[in-house]
């Protein structure tokens, strides 16, 4: 079995370009720079490679990443590798690599604005005389906090008739 996979987290190096094919197609490209980091083990400096990729959407992805997406946005793209070749107009044969792009995820969305931020806080703190937005909720989820411990054999349940109660899991009860 063969497998053409890959997963990009990266920021866009230019706006993306929406056009569409002569059969109506919608297609979108944009560039994704990608770094890498590193301390150098002999000299123990810090360093810093950064990759440039070219990535391709298609049909209702194309259109969704051409409304939203602006230059340096974060974004995740899920998708496979493929090298293309074409004639120039001198007759050389030339190749292009690209992602062609399966599935995005788009980084955080700054409030406020109708585009997606440049920024890494996806969760602003109201301000002090704001009060908190409501949520509407009809069932309680359980919240893993940090410093809670949490082993194979044990579950912290948060509901508002128990107090934090710690339960083994005895591993007879478990339907597999």
């Amino acid at each position: 079995m063969n497998l053409n996979k890959t997963f990009l987290l990266g920021r866009l190096t230019r706006d993306p370009e929406l056009r569409t094919t002569p059969t109506g197609q919608p297609v979108c490209n944009f560039g994704l720079a990608t770094n890498r980091v590193w301390n150098d083990p002999s000299t123990k400096e810090r360093k810093e490679q950064t990759e440039f990729h070219n990535i391709v959407l298609w049909r209702r992805l194309a259109e969704v990443a051409s409304q939203y997406l602006k230059k340096g946005n974060l974004v995740l793209i899920e998708g496979r590798i493929q090298t293309r070749s074409w004639d120039d107009k001198t007759g050389n044969k030339r190749y292009t690599t690209e992602i062609i792009a399966d599935n995005m995820q788009m980084g955080p969305r700054n409030e406020g604005s109708s585009g997606y931020n440049q920024g890494y806080a996806s969760n602003p703190r109201p301000q002090q005389n704001q009060a908190p937005k409501p949520q509407a909720q009809t069932e309680e989820i359980p919240i893993i906090e940090e410093g809670t411990p949490t082993t194979p054999q044990t579950v912290q349940n948060q509901s508002p008739t128990t107090e934090n109660k710690e339960e083994e899991i005895d591993v007879r009860n478990i339907p597999f």
